[in-house]
């Protein structure tokens, strides 16, 4: 079975309070759905139309794994408080079987 992969890529953090509240909700939801941390805030080299503001990456078991943590009412909670403090490209990628 794939993997499934959360990559959030950060425009613009607009709220640094509002992102540390996501952060306190968003990191249990993740690791109780299943999500490992692989990357976030370390160093990143930019390309093309590529910004280097904050970028994560976290995995799961499956694609489906990864839908569903994102779905959950643990997660979503922790995107209302986020609202609109950042701007962002959030993907979920399914990974190579």
């Amino acid at each position: 079975m794939a993997k499934g992969y959360w990559v959030s890529a950060y425009r613009t953090i607009a709220d640094p309070e509002k992102l540390a509240a996501y952060n306190k909700l968003a990191g249990p939801a993740v690791r109780a759905a299943g999500g490992r941390l692989l990357a976030r805030d370390g160093r990143v080299v930019a390309h093309d139309a590529g910004i280097a503001e904050r970028t994560v990456l976290i995995e799961f078991d499956s694609f489906e794994q990864a839908v569903a943590a994102h779905e959950s009412a643990a997660y979503q909670e922790a995107l209302a408080v986020l609202a609109d403090g950042v701007e962002r490209d959030f993907r979920i990628i399914e990974g190579f079987d």
